[in-house]
């Protein structure tokens, strides 16, 4: 290959352009991100060589030492990251440069573009378009292993980018050179000082030596590459074990949990893995990857293996084999007993960790707790063997507790006498929970009960068996009669007989309204203060799964019809039940079951029927108290 091909130019998608815009209008201070994504991925770059060479070791044939160099060119104002990794084809330079592949990047946008924290960029991790921060040109010149052809990428963060074959001797021998047109207020960057500082803070611990290169001058080794997670935890300081954390996670803040282990017997491991101090933009994706990164005797593998439960998926780092075959598929190593052996292990032990961490830190485990509970929750349901551990590790907000995560322990700890249930109210907003009806008995009594307003709640409390020997049961389902044998705290007013009579009467009559609406209509020992409330029956879903359930359509069969509950003690209720039968009547029973609706969280069944029903009620009581 003599001769360059024209360059063919293409537009950034569109969530690239924004990114990129707002990384070069940044405020962002701590711009020395950038290297470390740069040295990041040209790590990875070395990592994945050494994986195919196994297969063809002619990749690595010629250059086989893994390396990265950081070029400097103080008076062309620039600096060049170079490896002699992988490389990349055109198609692949396209696809890595041209689109951000990593999830998340919606949700990033939108909080960026909402004005929250310019740390956000740093937390996120903005990968290779970092560069745009300091730079105002990049080229990327890349020629993957094995390939007779050369790639060039090129672009001013503006909005396109021009990808060119270039020469043989343009390129590296084999890998990626990315160079840098440094921007005035960056020319720090190509330094040596400054170089050396960050890249020994930030990257000291990838697994890839890393040198600088200075014009007229031999190259010198600044870090050595050798492995973090093969060291003894002895030999590690806090402040390493956070640059590593900071390296394989991505984040820019600082870790909640660091554990480091080496496993030997039947099966020999080290892992050093991390619970970060903020939630990962792609904490909730669909998919519940992980992100853990998967070695055999230091070979990089795969960064997305299966190593943890969908649960802890949360946690970021590695596990490094010294038994796991290198001359098999990634896809039948995912599959290896050994490696079936390895999840439980280091699955055992990042629970035994939180689990140590809750009973030694009970300050910091909340914090993990704040930003991890809902994903820990699915594991309730989802893994039996460790249900008791992770009922122990859950934390919740409680109509007691004052908005303070309190465990079961503490539950249990202050149940009333003659309390058979852990009671509990689910929905999805705290504050409608705190304000729902269905509490005010329980407030009464002085009964604690669960507020669960996170969607995996409404399911993993209808597959836990219970807590120390009481079941978990939902205010909002069946009777009140293991409320009723809990004493109140307030004396309960006595009902004169002529008004229990009207009472039933007025009971017989809202069935009679409401029809097939309602499976039923009775009197309320869960309310105190409010008119009515919906509760479900007996036996089947509580309210809250199955709005869940039919809002996903996962619904067996029809949705079933709620209880009307009514409290006699109240004075609507007790008017209404003095009230002569008829359209009146009629129309207001109508109104309190849509009252009871909205108290629960939905809409009026029929919002026009709702309207005329409200305006022709307070005609008519306007009419009277005019008259």
């Amino acid at each position: 290959m003599t001769d360059k091909s024209p360059p063919e130019s293409r537009a950034f998608e569109a969530d690239v352009s924004k990114l990129l815009h707002m990384l070069v209008h940044s405020v962002y201070s701590d711009k020395d991100v950038f290297l470390r994504e740069l040295i990041s991925n040209a790590a990875d770059a070395c990592e994945k060589l050494r994986y195919e060479a196994i297969a063809n070791p002619a990749l690595a044939a010629e250059d086989a030492a893994p390396r990265i160099a950081l070029v400097l060119d103080p008076a062309g104002k620039t600096l060049t990251v170079e490896d002699n990794g992988i490389g990349m084809e055109r198609d692949e330079l396209v696809e890595a440069l041209g689109t951000i592949a990593r999830s998340g990047t919606k949700a990033f946008l939108e909080k960026l573009q909402g004005g929250e924290n310019t740390q956000l960029i740093g937390q996120f991790g903005v990968g290779f378009y970092s560069v745009f921060m300091v730079a105002d040109r990049v080229e990327v010149i890349s020629r993957r292993a094995g390939s007779e052809a050369a790639w060039q990428w090129s672009s001013d963060g503006k909005g396109t980018f021009s990808v060119t074959q270039v020469t043989l001797a343009d390129a590296p021998r084999r890998g990626t050179r990315v160079v840098l047109h440094l921007m005035d207020e960056a020319k720090s960057y190509g330094e040596r000082a400054t170089l050396e500082r960050i890249a020994k803070a930030q990257s000291g611990h990838v697994p890839v030596p890393i040198s600088i290169v200075e014009k007229d001058k031999d190259a010198s080794q600044i870090t050595d590459g050798a492995a973090l997670w093969t060291k003894q935890k002895s030999e590690v300081s806090k402040a390493d074990y956070t640059d590593f954390y900071r390296s394989v996670a991505g984040q820019f803040d600082e870790p909640a949990l660091t554990v480091h282990f080496r496993a030997e017997g039947r099966h020999e491991y080290s892992v050093l893995a991390f619970v970060p101090g903020s939630r990962p933009f792609d904490l909730f994706d669909a998919e519940r990857k992980g992100r853990f990164k998967l070695y055999v005797r230091r070979v990089f593998i795969t960064d997305e293996a299966d190593i943890l439960p969908r649960y802890l998926r949360f946690f970021r780092g590695l596990v490094d084999s010294a038994d796991l075959p290198l001359n098999v598929s990634r896809e039948m190593i995912q599959e290896s007993p050994l490696l079936a052996a390895i999840r439980r292990g280091v699955t055992n032990r990042a629970v035994d960790e939180l689990v140590k961490l809750a009973d030694t830190d009970a300050e910091a485990f909340d914090k993990v707790w704040e930003n991890f509970g809902a994903v820990l929750k699915e594991g309730l349901y989802e893994d039996f063997e460790r249900r008791e551990q992770l009922l122990g590790l859950a934390r919740f907000k409680t109509t007691t507790s004052d908005g303070k995560w309190r465990s079961l322990e503490d539950y249990a700890a202050a149940l009333k006498e003659n309390q058979t249930s852990i009671f509990f109210l689910a929905g999805d907003d705290m504050a409608r929970l705190e304000a729902s009806p269905h509490l005010e008995g329980f407030r009464a009594r002085g009964v604690e009960v669960l507020l669960l307003n996170d969607p995996v709640d409404s399911f993993w409390v209808t597959m836990a068996p219970g807590f120390g020997g009481k079941p978990f049961k939902s205010v909002t389902q069946g009777g009140a009669a293991d409320l009723a044998a809990i004493a109140t705290t307030e004396p309960k007013p006595e009902t004169p007989p002529e008004s229990a009579g009207a009472m039933a009467e007025f009971v017989a009559f809202i069935k009679t309204a409401l029809g097939p609406a309602v499976s039923d209509v009775r009197p309320s020992e869960r309310l105190t203060d409010s008119a009515v409330c919906l509760v479900a029956p007996e036996q089947g879903p509580d309210r809250q799964l199955e709005k869940m359930l039919a809002g996903s359509g996962r619904l067996p069969g029809e949705a079933s019809k709620p209880v009307l509950e009514i409290n006699p003690r109240h004075a609507l209720v007790a008017a209404l039940a003095a009230t002569p039968d008829g359209a009146f009547k009629t129309d207001a029973v109508h109104l309190l079951f849509d009252e009871a609706r909205v108290l629960d969280g939905d809409r009026p069944a029929d919002a026009r029927a709702f309207s005329d029903r409200l305006a022709r009620v307070l005609t008519q009581g306007i009419g009277k108290s005019g008259g």
